[in-house]
């Protein structure tokens, strides 16, 4: 490594003439919203995972939103969340009038800790939502064995783990929704958008009718273009033709992506856990397949404190860095204003949000870049 600045972002959507001329041609006609592109992207993600169905939606928070109201979940109900995730994980929960119930993060993996999350079942308790912690899968059959114990609905945030996998089974159709985001820094992009998956076709027929205003164009006689029923009440939750289109030519590419970036979690993880006091999270199982969205480095000992310093001197350096998560989402304003917040209640969560650092390994950088942020991070420590 030498001293000229580095050019490593954090994350770059892998975006390139394929992609362009697939939204072009969406322009280039009449149908902009709720047509084939959509219909098919649906399709090819549920063969991507292997089995199970797929609806698209808005936004992975629209997906949870809908999983959470479909399941019946409202006021007087508790569910369980992860203290460490992003705040959408439990907005989608509140929105329903019902209570979050956060569960703190063991530091291996960054997932919950089943031991806090069968503490925390009371007979107010009518659900678990997991989130699959940067991409690293919980082991979802522990989970379930807990949920069918004490009869408890399971929705998936899978926000960040396309491709996570659980004895070969994609992560998503363990519970009764698997829900997926199309942000721009995330495996596959729409710009914006998400995807809700279930094992169960009725669930995501049920759905999708939902997420589209619940109209109902089943009535007898001819199908006069206009003329539609609404059987309930119903969202606006859908994705455009325009963002269909480029998530299929995305899924095309996918393979490649995934293959960029083990290779690229597997050359930082090595060159980072040769510097002392920092630990890198992993799934550490065979059977538990991680997407490899991004590298958590946990600071640990005397560097711990120094973890801003440490980033903004990566940053410095051209390394681009983020945080996940800022904060214990109960520590974040309205969560603690509203529920309150005992810090020791959530140590790892805590750890996880104060003293590590997310790092690159997308398919907009290859090993060679990681052996510079890797030599940049000794240098620094």
């Amino acid at each position: 490594m030498t001293d000229t600045k580095l050019d490593i972002p954090f994350g770059r959507p892998w975006i390139e003439d394929l992609e362009r001329d697939a939204v072009m041609e969406v322009l280039s006609g009449h149908i902009l919203t709720h047509g084939p592109n959509c219909h098919a992207f649906e399709e090819g993600f549920a063969k991507m995972m292997g089995s199970g169905h797929a609806v698209s939606t808005s936004s992975c928070m629209a997906s949870l939103h809908l999983s959470w109201i479909d399941a019946g979940i409202g006021p007087g109900d508790e569910v369980l969340l992860p203290a460490m995730t992003h705040v959408a994980t439990a907005h989608a929960v509140a929105l329903t009038g019902a209570t979050p119930v956060f569960v703190d993060a063991e530091l291996t993996t960054g997932n919950m800790d089943m031991d806090d999350m069968a503490a925390k079942i009371t007979d107010k308790t009518k659900a678990i939502g997991i989130v699959h912690y940067v991409g690293i899968p919980m082991d979802m059959v522990k989970v379930m064995a807990l949920a069918d114990k004490h009869d408890l609905l399971v929705v998936e945030d899978c926000a960040l783990a396309v491709e996570a996998r659980v004895d070969g089974t994609h992560v998503g159709l363990f519970g009764h929704t698997g829900c997926y985001s199309f942000y721009p820094v995330k495996h596959i992009t729409c710009g914006e958008g998400g995807m809700l998956v279930s094992k169960d076709a009725e669930t995501v027929k049920r759905i999708g009718e939902f997420r589209a205003f619940n109209y109902d164009r089943s009535g007898d006689g001819p199908k006069v273009p206009g003329l539609y029923d609404v059987k309930g009440l119903g969202m606006n939750y859908r994705m455009s033709e325009m963002q269909a289109a480029l998530g299929r030519v995305q899924l095309t590419r996918l393979p490649e992506i995934m293959r960029i970036r083990e290779a690229n979690f597997r050359a930082l993880q090595k060159g980072l856990t040769a510097i002392p006091n920092i630990h890198v999270l992993d799934s550490g199982e065979a059977r538990l397949k991680s997407s490899f969205y991004c590298t958590i480095a946990l600071l640990q000992g005397d560097l711990a404190e120094r973890r801003n310093e440490i980033a903004l001197a990566l940053n410095a350096a051209g390394v681009g860095t983020s945080i996940y998560y800022p904060h214990p989402i109960g520590r974040l304003r309205y969560y603690r204003d509203r529920f309150g917040y005992d810090a020791d209640r959530f140590k790892g969560a805590t750890a996880l949000a104060d003293n590590a650092i997310a790092l690159p390994c997308g398919p907009h950088l290859n090993e060679s870049d990681m052996a510079d942020i890797a030599a940049c991070m000794a240098r620094i420590v």
